[in-house]
C-alpha cells in the first residue's frame, strides 16, 4: 500500500540527507536552516544512518566555516554534507573549487535565494546557485517537493559513484517551505543502491597514518593545467552515473527522471527551457494552451552541470522552431543569463532560434497568463531580453500579460490571513496535514510573509485537491477567505478577490452592530453582490477567557475546519486533540487541557452574519491614487512599475516611514492614570516601538491630560501613547512601580480619540529634552527617540538599546547594521523606524552583510574622518585669509574637532558664517559642512554577528585605535533565522542546532575585548539598571578609541514564562541571579591609575539561579526532551557563570589598584 506524508522540501531533503551521511557541518540561513535542524533533531533522537551511526552534528561559525568541516571529513573518509542558501553558499565557493578538484562526494544541499546586491531578500531565485557553476559541482535541480525528496537521493548516490561533489538545489520557500503530499519513500530500498567499490575507494584514499601522503600542494605552471584537464573523463562519467541512478531511483518512486525531461506535444514548435518550481507552473499552463489550439512544450532541467547538450537534444522535439529560456536571475552586463547562454550553445548547430527571459527574482509571483505571455512572445515578436512579473516602463522589456488567462484547476482554495506570530501559519500547516494525512485529498501549502519581526501581515494559501496539485502560485481566486485580524478588512482589498458565493472567517472583537457600522461601503457591497457567506468569531475572547492570553490558532482551526465541511468534524476533533498532546508536551499538562478546552468551547460562539439586503445598493469609490510607500503597505507593490524605482536605483530609500504605517494591531494598549503617576519614565524606557513617551507641556496648554511636572517645576507633565503603532506587548504594565499604565481593549483608546492625542503629541508639543538634560535614564526619555515604531517582536528585548542610542547621539548617528533582527527591523522598507529631528538631523543607517558588519563600519570611519582631514587642511591653509568670525569659529571647530557636542554646537553658527563670503576657501569649507560635526559611529549587530560569523573582523577592528562604538544586542541565539543555537548560547540551552541541550559554556565576548587594555567594555541590562545603561552608552560614545557595549536582551526564542511582556522583569532577574552581570572597563581610568574596572551590580543571589532558568523555556524543557544531562548540563551552566563572576571580581579586587 502506497504511503504519503505531508511535508516541505526542507524536510524532504533532510531525511534523506541523514541516511546518507555520518556529518554534518552546519550553520544557519533562511531559508535552508531547517534542513540542519531536522538533521540535528534526528540525530538527538537516536535516528540511525546507513552506516549504523548517529549522524554527527557540527554547528560553525559560519557558512565557510561548516563547508571547511565537509572538506576535512570528507579528506579523511566519512561521507559529509552541508546545508545552506545565498551569501552563505557564496562564502563557499573557495572550498566548493577544493571539492571539485580533490573529487570528494560531498552533497550541498541549497534552498535557492537572492543574493544581497542593493539590498537583502531572503526571498527565492537562482542568483546563488549560478554564482557557483564555475566551481566544478555538479548541480541537480528540483521542480517540487516531491522531486527535491527525489534528486536529493541521486544526489547522494551519485555523488559517491562520480566521487565528485553535488549540489542539490530548489527554490527557497516556494520549495522549501511548500507544505505538499508526496509518496513516501522506504529509505532502506536505497542503500542496496550505494556503489560499495566506490565507497571503499573513497575510504581507502582518507588521511591516514597507515598509507601517508600530501595534499593541497603548490603547483606550477608546468604541470597546474595538465593536472586540471585530466579530470574531464570523471565528468562525462557524471553525466552516465547520473542518469542510471535517476533510471534506478525512478524505478522506486515510479517516475521517468532524465538529465532534461520534455513535456508538452510530441509536435511543439514552441518550447520553454527552465529549471525549478515554474516548471510545475508551465506544465499547468501547457495543459491548456494545447486543450486551445496552441502546440508548445517544455524542457525540464535536472543536471545543470554537467551540462549535457547530447542529452537536451536527445528530447527536443524535431519540430521546435523556437525556444525561449527562462533564467531566474539577472547577470548585469551579460550578454544574457547562465541557462540562456547554455542553450544556445547547445543549440548554435541548428536553426531553432532562441531567446531568453528573466522570471520570478525575489520569489516573484508567476503565474500561468505570465507563461502563456512567454509562449505567445514566441510566435509573435520573439522580444529577447525579456522580463515577465513586472511592469518595465523604464527598458521596456516585459511582455504584455493577458489577466483574463486562468486556469480551472477545481481545486478549492483558501487564503488566510494571520498577523506575525498569532500563529495561523501554524494553524495552515495543521490543516493541510489532518486532511492530507486523514483523507486521500492532496494539499498544498504556501506561506507569504512580510519582513516585520512579528506583527506583519501573513498570508497562507491552501489548496485541497482530489489529483496533486502543480500550482506553484499564489491563490488569487480563493473559495474561502480567512481573516484572523479585523483591521484587515478595513485596510487591506482582502475581499476583491474572493470567489463570487465564497465564504469569509472573520475574527473580531467587534459586535454586530459595530461591525455593521464601521465596515467600508466597499466591503458592504462587495459582501453582498458576491453573495458571501459571512461567519464571525471573537477567538480573543475564546482564547483569553480560558487562559491562552491572545493564543487565537486553536480557536480559528476548529472554526475553520467546521466551516470548510470537507471532513467529519468530530474526528477533526479528535485529531486536533491527540496533536495537542504531543504539540504542547514541552509545555505541560496544563497546557494541553486548556487548548483542548479552546476546541470544545469555540464552535459554540461561531456566528453567522447575514448581510443586508440594502448593502447592494451601496456605492464607493475605488479609484484612490496611491503614493510609493501606501502601495506597498497596502499590499500592491506588486503593482508598482520599473519607473517607480529610478529614485531608488542604488537602493537608498528614505527613511521616518513607519510613523506612516499606523498598523492597529494590539487587542488590548496601555492606559495612563494620571493619579498614580511618579513621572519616572521606566515605561517610556522600556517600551520596545517607542510607542510610549514623556511631554513636558506649557501651564497653558489645556488639550490634553497632564499632572505638574517635578521637574522643571513650571511646566505639566503627560503621557502620550501613540496606540495605532502599539503592539499590545505589556512590557510598560510590568516596569510601572506604581501601576498607573494599565491594559484595556483597544476599543476604550478608540472611544477616547487617542489617535487624535497622539497625533497632537507628535504635530504640536516639542520636545523639551533641553531642559532636563540627559544624565540619566529618566531625563533622556524626553529626547526624541529617533528610531520609532519599529517591525520587531511585540515586547523585544533588544529595541530599547537601539532606541536609547538614537536619543542619545541620533542626531549624528552613523549606523553599519550587521544582518539579523536588528537590521530586519531597521530597514526592510517601506519600515524604515529611523527618524530625524525638526532641523533634518538624524541617524544614517547602512547594512552590507551579515559576515562583514565590523569592518563596514571601520571602513564609514576611516572614510568620514579622511573627509574631515579635508575639511581641517582646508581651514588651517586658510587662517589668515578669514574674517575674525571665521578664524574664532574655526579655531574653536580645530581645538574641538573630536567633540561632538561642541562641534553640533558650532556647525549653524560655521555655515552661516562661512556661507556669506564667496571667497574660494569658504566655498570648498561649505562643500564640506556635512563633515564639520564629528560623528557618532555606531557598529550594531546580534550575538550570532559578534560571537559567531563577525567575530574576526569584529576583534581586529577593536585591536585597532578607531574611535567607533559596537553595540551587541546579546539574545543568546541567532533570533532571526528562528532560533539557532549561537556561541553566546549556554550549556544546557535547548536551541535549533542544539536540540538536546548545549553542551559547550558561553563564549566570554567581554573578557576577550577586555584583553586588549585600551578597549572600552561594559556589559548592560535594561531590566537591572536603566541608569547604568546610559551610563555605560554615553562613556563608550565618549572613549576616544574603540569600545563595545554587550546589551543583554531577552528574545522570544527564550519562550519566557508569561511572554515577552516579561522582558524587564526577566532580565532583572538575570542580573540578579548573576546570570549576566552588569559592568564597566574604562581604560581612561587606568591612565589616572584608577581600576578601570567597575561591578555595577550586586553581588549575586545565587538561590535565583535556578529560578530564573525555569523561567525560561529553553532551560526547563531540558528535563523532559534529555532527563539524563539534563541536571547535570544546567549544573554546569551555573559553575560557568559563578567561574565568569569570579574573574571579572578579580579585576575588581586587582592588586594593582587596591590602595588607590
Amino acid at each position: 500500500m502506497t504511503k504519503y506524508k505531508v511535508l516541505d522540501a526542507n524536510e524532504a531533503v533532510a531525511r534523506v540527507a541523514y541516511k546518507f551521511i555520518e556529518l554534518a557541518g552546519i550553520y544557519p540561513i533562511t531559508p535552508a536552516s531547517p534542513m540542519a535542524e531536522k538533521i540535528d533533531v534526528l540525530s538527538s533522537n537516536g535516528e540511525i544512518n546507513f552506516f549504523g551511526n548517529r549522524v554527527k552534528v557540527v554547528e560553525m561559525q559560519s557558512e565557510a566555516g561548516a563547508v571547511a568541516t565537509v572538506h576535512g571529513a570528507l579528506q579523511s573518509g566519512i561521507l559529509a554534507s552541508t546545508f545552506t542558501a545565498s551569501q552563505g553558499l557564496l562564502l563557499m565557493i573557495p572550498t566548493l573549487y577544493k571539492l571539485s578538484g580533490e573529487m570528494l562526494p560531498g552533497v550541498i544541499h541549497v534552498a535557492a535565494r537572492s543574493l544581497s546586491t542593493h539590498s537583502l531578500s531572503i526571498f527565492g531565485d537562482h542568483q546563488d546557485i549560478y554564482s557557483v557553476r564555475s566551481t566544478g559541482v555538479c548541480m541537480l535541480s528540483s521542480s517540487s517537493v516531491e522531486e527535491a525528496y527525489h534528486m536529493a537521493m541521486i544526489a547522494h548516490l551519485s555523488s559517491i559513484k562520480a566521487s565528485l561533489p553535488f549540489v542539490n538545489f530548489f527554490d527557497g520557500f516556494r520549495t522549501s517551505h511548500e507544505i505538499d503530499k508526496v509518496k513516501e519513500v522506504d529509505l532502506s530500498r536505497l542503500e542496496p543502491l550505494i556503489d560499495k567499490n566506490a565507497l571503499r575507494n573513497f575510504r581507502e584514499r582518507a588521511l591516514s597514518n597507515d598509507n601517508p601522503n600530501e595534499r593541497g600542494t603548490a603547483e606550477n605552471d608546468d604541470i597546474y593545467f595538465q593536472n586540471t584537464e585530466v579530470r574531464n573523463k570523471y565528468y562525462e562519467a557524471a553525466v552516465d552515473i547520473t542518469i542510471d541512478y535517476m533510471k534506478k531511483v525512478g524505478k522506486i518512486v515510479k517516475k521517468d527522471y532524465k538529465p532534461f525531461n520534455y513535456y508538452g506535444s510530441s509536435t511543439a514548435k514552441e518550447v520553454i527551457v527552465a529549471m525549478g518550481s515554474v516548471c510545475e507552473c508551465i506544465e499547468e499552463t501547457i495543459d491548456k494552451l494545447n486543450d486551445n489550439g496552441y502546440n508548445v512544450g517544455l524542457i525540464k532541467v535536472h543536471l545543470y552541470r554537467p551540462f549535457s547538450i547530447k542529452h537536451l537534444l536527445e528530447v527536443l522535439p524535431s519540430t521546435v522552431e523556437k525556444v525561449a529560456v527562462l533564467d531566474r536571475t539577472k547577470e548585469p552586463g551579460s550578454s544574457g543569463e547562465p541557462l540562456y547562454l547554455d542553450v544556445v550553445n547547445a543549440l548554435k548547430d541548428t536553426n531553432i532560434k532562441v531567446i531568453g527571459g528573466r522570471y520570478g527574482l525575489s520569489s516573484k509571483n508567476t503565474t500561468p497568463s505570465m507563461i502563456k505571455a512567454v509562449y505567445d512572445n514566441l510566435n509573435k515578436n520573439m522580444k529577447n531580453n525579456f522580463t515577465i512579473g513586472i511592469n518595465d516602463d523604464v527598458t521596456n522589456l516585459s511582455l504584455d500579460i493577458d489577466n483574463n488567462f486562468k486556469l480551472d484547476n477545481h481545486n478549492y482554495q483558501m487564503l488566510i490571513y494571520g498577523y506575525g506570530s498569532d500563529g495561523m501559519v501554524g494553524t495552515s500547516k495543521d490543516i493541510l496535514k489532518v486532511i492530507g494525512d486523514a483523507t486521500p485529498k492532496y494539499v498544498q501549502g504556501y506561506f507569504q510573509y512580510d519582513s516585520k519581526k512579528s506583527g506583519g501581515v501573513t498570508r497562507s494559501h491552501l489548496r485541497i485537491s482530489e489529483s496533486p496539485i502543480k500550482s506553484t502560485y499564489y491563490i488569487d481566486n480563493p473559495d474561502f477567505i480567512v481573516v484572523s485580524k479585523d483591521t484587515y478588512i478595513y485596510k487591506y482589498d482582502i475581499i476583491d478577490n474572493l470567489k463570487q458565493n465564497g465564504i469569509l472567517l472573520l475574527n473580531t472583537s467587534l459586535s454586530k452592530e459595530d461591525f455593521t457600522k464601521t465596515l467600508p461601503n466597499k466591503v458592504k457591497r462587495l459582501l453582498k453582490d458576491k453573495n458571501i457567506k459571512v461567519y464571525i468569531i471573537d477567538a480573543y475572547k475564546i482564547a483569553n477567557s480560558l487562559g491562552l492570553k491572545n493564543k487565537i490558532n486553536t480557536c480559528m482551526e476548529v472554526c475553520i475546519f467546521k466551516i470548510m465541511n470537507i471532513y467529519d468534524i468530530n474526528k477533526v476533533i479528535k485529531i486536533l486533540k491527540e496533536n495537542n498532546k504531543l504539540r504542547f508536551a514541552s509545555k505541560g499538562d496544563k497546557i494541553v487541557e486548556i487548548n483542548n478546552k479552546v476546541i470544545d468551547n469555540s464552535l459554540e460562539y461561531l456566528t453567522t452574519f447575514e448581510v443586508p439586503e440594502e448593502w447592494k445598493d451601496l456605492e464607493y469609490k475605488d479609484n484612490q491614487k496611491l503614493t510609493f510607500n501606501e502601495s506597498i503597505n497596502l499590499l500592491k507593490g506588486d503593482t508598482l512599475p520599473v519607473s517607480s524605482f529610478i529614485k531608488n536605483k542604488e537602493g537608498i530609500f528614505e527613511g521616518t516611514t513607519t510613523k506612516e504605517e499606523k498598523r492597529n494591531i494590539a487587542e488590548e494598549v496601555p492606559c495612563w492614570i494620571s493619579e498614580n503617576c511618579i513621572e519616572c519614565n521606566q515605561c517610556a524606557f522600556s517600551c520596545p516601538h517607542g510607542v510610549i513617551r514623556p511631554f513636558l507641556l506649557d501651564k497653558k496648554d489645556s488639550k490634553v491630560e497632564s499632572i505638574p511636572s517635578l521637574l522643571p517645576k513650571d511646566k505639566e507633565f503627560t503621557i502620550g501613547i501613540n496606540y495605532e503603532e502599539c503592539t499590545g506587548c505589556g512590557v510598560c504594565t510590568t516596569v510601572c512601580p506604581k501601576a498607573c499604565l494599565t491594559m484595556e481593549p483597544i476599543k476604550k483608546a478608540i472611544d477616547n480619540h487617542d489617535d487624535t492625542k497622539a497625533q497632537y503629541f507628535l504635530d504640536k508639543v516639542t520636545y523639551k529634552s533641553e531642559l532636563v538634560g540627559n544624565g540619566n535614564a529618566k531625563n533622556v526619555q524626553f529626547a526624541k527617540p529617533l528610531f520609532e515604531f519599529s517591525g520587531a517582536c511585540a515586547g523585544c528585548g533588544e529595541t530599547p538599546y537601539v532606541k536609547a542610542v538614537s536619543q542619545l547621539f541620533g542626531n549624528r548617528m552613523m549606523v553599519a547594521n550587521a544582518t539579523g533582527c536588528t537590521s530586519i527591523y531597521s530597514g526592510s522598507y517601506p519600515s524604515s523606524p529611523y527618524t530625524t529631528l525638526k532641523n533634518g538631523h538624524g541617524p544614517a543607517w547602512a547594512n552590507s552583510l551579515f559576515e562583514d558588519n565590523a569592518e563596514f563600519g571601520f571602513g564609514m570611519r576611516i572614510a568620514y574622518e579622511t573627509m574631515r582631514d579635508r575639511l581641517q587642511t582646508v581651514i588651517v591653509n586658510n587662517l589668515n585669509e578669514m574674517t575674525e568670525e571665521e578664524r574664532n569659529l574655526a579655531n574653536e571647530w580645530l581645538e574641538n574637532r573630536d567633540n561632538g557636542d561642541v562641534t553640533e554646537a558650532l556647525e549653524p553658527k560655521m555655515v552661516a558664517a562661512f556661507s556669506k563670503n564667496e571667497a574660494p576657501y569658504a566655498k570648498e569649507i561649505i562643500s564640506l559642512k556635512q563633515y564639520i560635526i564629528k560623528a557618532s559611529q555606531w557598529i550594531i549587530g546580534g550575538d550570532g554577528w559578534a560571537y559567531d560569523i563577525g567575530f574576526g573582523g569584529l576583534d581586529h577592528v577593536i585591536a585597532n585605535n578607531e574611535d567607533v562604538n559596537i553595540l551587541v544586542v546579546d539574545t543568546e541565539v541567532y533570533s532571526n533565522t528562528g532560533g539557532q543555537s549561537s556561541k553566546s548560547s549556554r550549556t544546557g540551552s535547548i536551541a535549533k542546532f542544539t536540540a538536546s541541550g548545549k553542551r559547550q559554556m558561553k563564549k566570554d565576548l567581554a573578557s576577550i575585548a577586555m584583553s586588549y587594555g585600551h578597549v572600552y567594555v561594559a556589559t548592560v541590562c535594561h531590566g537591572a539598571n536603566q541608569n547604568q545603561v546610559i551610563k555605560a552608552l554615553k562613556e563608550a560614545e565618549a572613549y576616544k578609541g574603540p569600545s563595545i557595549v554587550i546589551c543583554y536582551a531577552p528574545c522570544i526564542a527564550h519562550n519566557i514564562k508569561g511572554g515577552l511582556a516579561k522582558t524587564q522583569l526577566e532580565a532583572k532577574l538575570a542580573t540578579e541571579c548573576g546570570y549576566f552581570p552588569i559592568f564597566r572597563f574604562n581604560p581612561d581610568l587606568a591612565k589616572e591609575g584608577k581600576n578601570p574596572f567597575t561591578m555595577d551590580s550586586k553581588a549575586p543571589d545565587w538561590s535565583k539561579y535556578h529560578d530564573f532558568l525555569m523561567n525560561e523555556g529553553r532551560y526547563s524543557q531540558l528535563s523532559k526532551i534529555n532527563p539524563v544531562k539534563a541536571e547535570e548540563l544546567l549544573d554546569l551552566n551555573l559553575r560557568d557563570a559563578q567561574k565568569r563572576y569570579e574573574n571579572y571580581m578579580a579585576r575588581v579586587n586587582d592588586p594593582k589598584y587596591q590602595d588607590k
